[in-house]
């Protein structure tokens, strides 16, 4: 190695030095994200079965989902997962507030309220499909020692959809919970104690001095909520596989059937309907991002 490279490699090696550890992580976001985005564009284009030749189509197969009443009925369902999901993060910050409580036996409440997270979306499908059983299942016994009817809830293609985002709202609300405990140890004490002596106490407090403190985590739980609302597809899978007719469908599932499940293999149809998914998850990511820029920059001024 030349004098004049190494006297170039010691005066940037500040640069150099974190570029090279981050470059294996970029080199994988890449291979397995970046580049897929790129080739999912270009398949959609394309009508292919996903080993013969490819055919382009052009727009022909965004035109077809203008049309299709599977997809709308997905997107539809998807709308009613972002809604509801984010019942989560308001859910999870007051659990994280009593949990922040100094009170006997917090210890087992917070590993109780901390359990649905650390368990798989499978086994919380498969727990909640044996709640919802019609005959044997713990909600319909309830109902009947109350003197009510019982339901078949994932059976029913009114109530499905909320069964399933029910059992979902269980883990998220976990995970949000342990945001907001973590975003509660960082709170300023001093600010709090200044509140206290302004006469701020119960939702004031919270309002005016602990909800600020806590954005940051506000802003990773809505981020984290709104794409796990949008990309649902293994409670779908293990709880209704998509029924009754099709009626839990969201955008994620249906682009399986269509590409990859005995329904279809279209590979260009489902890579269009992903298309669709990806640019709502951008919108929503972009404009969060946005929001979150334009209040540092407000704090700086």
């Amino acid at each position: 190695m030349s004098t004049a490279h190494q006297s170039w490699a010691k005066r940037n090696r500040m640069t150099l030095t974190p570029l090279l550890f981050l470059l294996p992580g970029i080199l994988f976001f890449a291979a397995y994200v970046i580049i897929p985005i790129f080739q999912s564009f270009n398949i959609s284009l394309y009508e292919w079965d996903g080993l013969g030749e490819a055919t382009y189509v052009g727009t022909r197969n965004y035109e077809e989902l203008l049309t299709d009443r599977n997809f709308e009925i997905s997107l539809w369902n998807n709308v009613k997962w972002l809604v509801l999901y984010l019942l989560a993060i308001p859910a999870g910050l007051f659990i994280a507030l009593f949990l922040n409580q100094t009170v006997f036996g917090i210890r087992l409440y917070k590993s109780l309220f901390f359990f649905p997270f650390v368990i798989s979306q499978v086994v919380v499908g498969l727990v909640f499909s044996w709640f919802y059983l019609p005959r044997e299942g713990l909600l319909n016994a309830v109902l009947t020692t109350l003197g009510m009817d019982t339901i078949n809830v994932l059976g029913d293609p009114t109530l499905a959809t909320y069964g399933i985002i029910a059992a979902g709202l269980w883990p998220q609300t976990a995970y949000c919970m342990i945001l907001y405990l973590t975003g509660l140890n960082a709170v300023d004490p001093e600010q709090v104690e200044a509140g206290r002596l302004d006469g701020a106490k119960g939702l004031k407090m919270l309002w005016y001095v602990i909800l600020p403190q806590l954005r940051p985590a506000t802003f990773i739980a809505f981020v984290v909520t709104i794409i796990g609302a949008l990309r649902s597809f293994d409670l779908i899978s293990i709880m209704t596989n998509g029924g009754p007719f099709g009626s839990t469908r969201v955008l994620s599932f249906y682009m399986f059937e269509k590409a990859l499940s005995e329904y279809g293999f279209r590979m260009g149809y489902g890579s269009a309907i992903a298309v669709v998914l990806f640019f709502i998850m951008l919108f929503f990511i972009a404009y969060f991002l946005w929001s979150m820029y334009r209040e540092e920059r407000q704090s700086r001024h």
